[in-house]
């Protein structure tokens, strides 16, 4: 006969499980605080009557869902990593809301992001956000009435212990002599910061020559 003694085994299973719930907790609740904080904003945003106050807090509630949209996924994980496509499809759609009624613009996706640790998770969806809103808003504007139709392509692959990301549309493209690192646009400036601080990677944003504006992204999958 064998005995062995498996409490100590069993008491490391039951704090596995029990850290498991808490951490799934933790985010379940970041992630209903920053949907209030939308709220919020949201509501502040409706009661101004300045456009560009009014514009700046709508861009506002944008960031902080898409955060929101990370914990959400990771309050249903059982680790600390998330399946990113989902998100990507879900901010896709909601930055082609934000052209103007007359602009119809198609978000499409391409390749696949994989499962992504959440402190990655939580920077690259802010550039993402960034990214496909800048892309509708000053790619495809309303002149005179008439809308431009387009689309905007987010593709992403895996190469070695690199993600390459890549936002294409067939816009209007750059402006004339445009420095993205002397742009004054918070938007670009909160993807600069992002990219090459958090995600300790790089980000060229170039004009296409059949038309319209890339942005591409290379970023480690493992930390530097």
């Amino acid at each position: 006969m064998l005995v062995r003694d498996v409490t100590e085994v069993r008491r490391r299973d039951r704090a596995l499980v029990t850290k498991d719930a808490t951490i799934r907790e933790i985010h379940h609740r970041v992630k209903n605080n920053l949907q209030t904080v939308a709220a919020l904003l949201r509501l502040q945003a409706r009661r101004v009557e300045t456009p560009s106050a009014k514009a700046a807090l709508e861009e506002s509630v944008r960031r902080v869902a898409s955060i929101a949209l990370v914990h959400e996924t990771l309050s249903m994980s059982s680790d600390e990593a998330v399946e990113f496509d989902g998100i990507v499809d879900r901010v896709a759609a909601a930055a082609a809301e934000v052209g103007t009624t007359a602009s119809k613009v198609a978000m499409r996706r391409k390749g696949t992001f994989g499962v992504l640790p959440a402190e990655m998770a939580t920077s690259l969806v802010m550039v993402l956000n960034e990214l496909l809103i800048n892309a509708v808003e000053h790619g495809f504007p309303e002149i005179d009435g008439v809308g431009a139709v387009g689309e905007v392509v987010v593709s992403a692959h895996r190469q070695r212990k690199e993600l390459h990301v890549t936002v294409v549309d067939n816009g209007t493209g750059l402006p004339e002599a445009f420095d993205a690192e002397r742009s004054g646009r918070l938007g670009l400036q909160i993807v600069r910061a992002l990219v090459t601080g958090e995600l300790s990677g790089t980000i060229e944003l170039r004009a296409r020559p059949e038309g319209g504006t890339e942005a591409v992204l290379a970023l480690p999958l493992t930390k530097r």
